[in-house]
């Protein structure tokens, strides 16, 4: 009976002293990852933690969006408005929409050639303001011939005005814009703070009043956030667009006064070849007179007991 239990017993020392030697380097280095699977394997944590923090994030700002109140929907209206504003502006804010070199030298060589209605039929065709003011000047100065130059300077100047003022007043809704972005979020601030009073007024529980405090001006204070974050790139682009034309309208009271003193040229030369023929058209008038009455003479021959008959 001994010796088949000393046997078994044996057996089982043997196989838990197999089991528990330790493992040769071989083996060891044969389990362990390598350089390149290591360097793998924390590529991808990082990424996992990179996707996980900003699901994180992304969540967390749509939370406190949601947070902000019911005016948060006109706070987005502004945000939509200043984006299509800045769009705008930039696109049509530019050298070519004012004037442009081109339309300059169109417009010089057909004022030298006198081609006034074919420069009012180019300036219909170009959308610039310089040649609306050019356009406006040269369509009274045709429909009036007999206006003074001084008249027609005056509507050129009237319409680069108008011209710039225009320009100014494009601009001035992105201001507005910049205006009143923060006065709703003060409006949604001081909103969420009577909210917030109130319900601590209501509570019973005096630990609960600092919790609903703090929570209530930290919500209250995402509107006023709002606005200023809309507010300061409005405020940023109007003062861009601003500089840009104050520099175009600088350019246009340049241009505009160039095409005035080319007319006032041509206005100088048409007065000069009036003076030139006018003694000429005087003389000729007399003679054409005496001819037709030597003509009259001649055909109907003047009894000599008639009285002398007039020019």
């Amino acid at each position: 009976m001994t010796s088949p239990a000393r046997a078994i017993r044996l057996v089982l020392v043997a196989l838990v002293a197999c089991f528990a030697m330790p493992q040769p380097a071989s083996a060891q280095q044969a389990n362990e990852p390598t350089t390149s699977e290591r360097i793998e394997l924390a590529t991808d944590q990082a990424k996992q933690k990179d996707k996980a923090a900003a699901e994180a994030t992304v969540v967390s700002l749509r939370d406190i969006l949601k947070k902000g109140g019911f005016m948060m929907y006109p706070l987005a209206a502004l945000s939509f408005v200043a984006v299509l504003l800045i769009i705008f502006y930039t696109l049509t804010i530019r050298q070519n929409a004012v004037v442009s070199d081109h339309f300059m030298d169109e417009a010089e060589s057909m004022i030298r050639k006198q081609d006034y209605l074919g420069l009012i039929a180019y300036c219909n065709r170009s959308n610039q303001a310089v040649a609306r003011v050019t356009q406006k000047t040269l369509d009274f100065a045709t429909r009036n011939p007999k206006a003074r130059f001084t008249e027609v300077r005056e509507l050129a100047e009237a319409e680069g005005s108008r011209q710039a003022s225009l320009m100014g007043q494009r601009i001035s809704y992105l201001m507005d814009v910049g205006s009143v972005a923060p006065m709703v979020g003060l409006l949604g601030t001081v909103l969420g703070m009577i909210k917030s009073f109130n319900e601590i007024g209501s509570s019973t529980f005096a630990g609960a009043k600092q919790v609903e405090l703090a929570g209530g001006v930290s919500e209250a204070l995402i509107t006023t956030a709002s606005g200023l974050v809309i507010g300061i790139p409005a405020l940023i682009f109007y003062s861009i667009f601003k500089g840009r034309v104050a520099k175009f309208i600088s350019e246009l009271e340049a241009a505009s006064t160039h095409i005035v003193a080319l007319l006032a040229v041509q206005y100088s030369d048409a007065r000069e070849r009036a003076a030139e023929w006018a003694p000429e058209a005087r003389g000729a008038g007399i003679r054409s007179t005496a001819t037709r009455r030597s003509r009259r003479d001649d055909e109907f021959p003047q009894d000599p007991h008639d009285e002398p008959r007039g020019i």
